[in-house]
This record gives structure tokens, sequence and C-alpha cells, in this order.
């Protein structure tokens, strides 16, 4: 025998077929119908649970983006409605209320009840799932369409601006690396131009310069290629500091003027907890320790302005002296004198009657932005 070739004697196994499903009869939702294909017994759609216990609202951490929006018309009674568009991180459902406004006969209130919204223009009764509007359709400067309405989204609030940043691998608008890069390859060539440009708007020479020339300036040299969430983010990342903001004793005085309103007073068992995490009992820990310890307790502070306080107890190896932390917290034994210039917004899902406020950038270092794309100049 030369050849050894296997012979086979018997016929390979049939492929399943394919299974199908029927279009989607009008008649529930379009998981639900699906689910009553599945088997003989009919089982209700299975929700992530695991996202909504991560993205439910936990002590200051609403986890719902916040937009001002607008109606795209040409009525002239319509296009001065205000809207507030939030979207539930945990559900991915969208709210529409209506801010009030008098003498217009536009009472206001509820626009469209919470739930998930579907993108325009997809069919109907079809047996392929609909696409619905995620967290990354919305944006400053997004044009969307709820159930026939057009919107364009004007603004945003402060926690959705932070949000956003912090998670920016999620949100390309957020995410400072991809902007700079985007607009280096658009101005590199034309480095010198734009560098006279910028000095042209600062005739004064005060390496600074306001928003409103900034997002002009981007938006003529870039040809309209930014969107206004991505000049915002631009401008955040670039802004003028508050020296007063990152004054320790400014951040002590409006934390403890959100401790008292909260009535938050476990100052004690704050402190138990974190001498216990103290193993060397050294007096100090980890940035990311007293965190996560301060996060157990519910802290009412928002994510930044904890973020803040610890930095400003920290040393230059990211070790908080978290006694010294707790006294200045402890508004009962240690009252900080009230600024009479601070304002402590608290602020929750239902708060919709008025405008979700960004904190507005007011000048732009614009130097710094000039060295990253082009390098410092020799």
């Amino acid at each position: 025998m030369q050849d050894f070739t296997p012979v086979p004697y018997k016929a390979p196994p049939t492929p399943k077929p394919q299974k199908t499903f029927p279009p989607y009869n009008g008649f529930g939702s379009e998981e639900d119908s699906l689910c009553s294909c599945m088997g003989l017994l009919l089982k209700p759609p299975q929700k992530d649970f695991k996202k909504f216990m991560e993205k439910d609202r936990s002590g200051m951490e609403s986890n719902i983006l916040r937009f001002l929006a607008k109606l795209i018309t040409d009525s002239p009674i319509d296009k001065d409605r205000k809207f507030i568009i939030s979207y539930f991180l945990s559900d991915d459902t969208i709210s529409v209320f209506e801010h009030t406004q008098q003498n217009t006969g536009i009472f206001g209130g509820k626009f469209l009840g919470r739930g998930r919204i579907k993108k325009p223009g997809q069919e109907l009764f079809k047996s392929e799932p609909s696409e619905y509007f995620t967290a990354q359709n919305l944006f400053v400067g997004a044009e969307v369409c709820f159930h026939g309405h057009n919107f364009l989204l004007v603004d945003a609030d402060e926690y959705t601006f932070n949000y956003m940043e912090k998670h920016a691998n999620e949100f390309s608008v957020a995410d400072i690396g991809a902007i700079l890069k985007k607009l280096k390859d658009i101005v590199e060539p034309r480095s010198g131009e734009i560098r006279q440009v910028f000095a042209d708007t600062d005739p004064e020479h005060t390496k600074v310069i306001e928003y409103d020339p900034f997002r002009n300036l981007i938006v003529r040299i870039t040809d309209g290629a930014f969107s206004e969430h991505e000049i915002i983010t631009l401008g955040r990342y670039y802004s003028v500091r508050d020296e007063r903001e990152m004054d320790p004793q400014f951040l002590l005085a409006v934390a403890q003027e959100q401790l008292k309103k909260n009535g938050f007073e476990n100052f004690e068992q704050l402190s138990a907890v974190l001498i216990y995490n103290d193993r060397e009992k050294c007096g100090m820990l980890p940035h990311e320790k007293c965190r996560t310890i301060c996060k157990s307790f519910k802290l009412p502070l928002a994510g930044d302005n904890l973020q803040a306080l610890l930095t400003a107890f920290e040393d230059d190896h990211k070790q908080v002296e978290y006694k010294k932390f707790v006294d200045g917290l402890n508004w009962k034994k240690n009252q900080m004198p009230a600024f009479q210039t601070m304002k402590v917004s608290s602020k929750n899902e239902d708060d919709w009657s008025g405008q979700p406020p960004s904190l507005p950038v007011k000048g732009i270092n614009y130097l710094p932005l000039l060295d990253d794309l082009f390098g410092k100049e020799e």
C-alpha cells in the first residue's frame, strides 16, 4: 500500500439551520416581543443589573448627564423655548423637561417621559433590534431627534463635563489627547501663521485670551471641523485656574457648608476607620485609600471637590495626612468662616427648573496650547 489518505466513511453532520425571528408586531417593547420567540416558557427581558448597580445614584454621584437644549425651528415662538435633557446612565433612558417661561403661554413641565428613545429613520416592523440613543450621541453642539422633535444641545452642567472628561475613553469629544491630535493634524503645516494669529488676538501680551475670542479663533482656523463640546474641552483644559478655588481654606469652607446642610456628623467613625487602615501608624494613608473610605461613608461631597480636598492634604508621595483632613471637615469643632461669595450647588435629577450651569471658562492660557501643538519656541 502506497496511499494512506483516510477515506471518509460517514457523511458530515448537517449544519444547524439559522434561527430566524418574525418581525416586530408593535405590541409591547421589541425586547419583550423577542423574548416570546425564544422558547415555550415566556420570560421577561433580562436587565443589566451590573450596570444598574454601578451607575445608579450614590451620594453626590448622580450618574445623570444633563444638557440644556433648544428646538431647531424657524417658529419665533418655539425657538426661545428651553429644555433640560437628562440621560440616565444606569439604564440608558432619557427624559425631557421644559423650562417654564412667564408671559409666553408655555407652561413647561414634563415634555417627554423617561424611557429609551430610538434613533430616527429606522423601519418599525423588522426582525433586527432597533438602535437607541446612547450617551455618546449626546454632547454640546449635537443635533438629536426625539420622536419627531429636533433639538440642539447648547450647554451641559458641570457634573456632565467632569464625568465625560473622567471617562474620556468613552467620549471622544472630551478626550483632550484625541482633540489635540486632531487639532495638530489640521494646523501643524501653518505653525508660524497660527502663532501669529494668537499673538494678534492678545495685543497687550497678557498670555491670556478670553473664551469667546478663543472659540471663534478655533472655529476659523479649523474651518468648523470641531464640535462645540470639543472646543469647550480644549478651553477647560487650558483655562486660567481660579487660585481661590484651590485654596485649602476655601475648599474646607465649601465642604463644611455641604456637610452641614446634609447633616453629616460621623467624623469620629470616619477617623476610626482611617486609623484602623493605617497599619504602620504613621498618620498617613494613600490618596486613593482615603478616597475609597470617604466614599464608603457616603460623604456628601462631589467627586471633584473631594479630590481637590485630599490633594490639599497630601505630600509629594500622594500620602494624605488624614487626621488634619478629618479635623478640617469637622464643622462642629473646627468651623471655618463662611465666604460671602461662596455658592454651593446641590442638584438632583428632579431640579430641572433652571438652566444647568457649567463653570464658566473666563480666560485661556494659549501659550501652553501652542507649545503642545508645535513644541516650545527656541
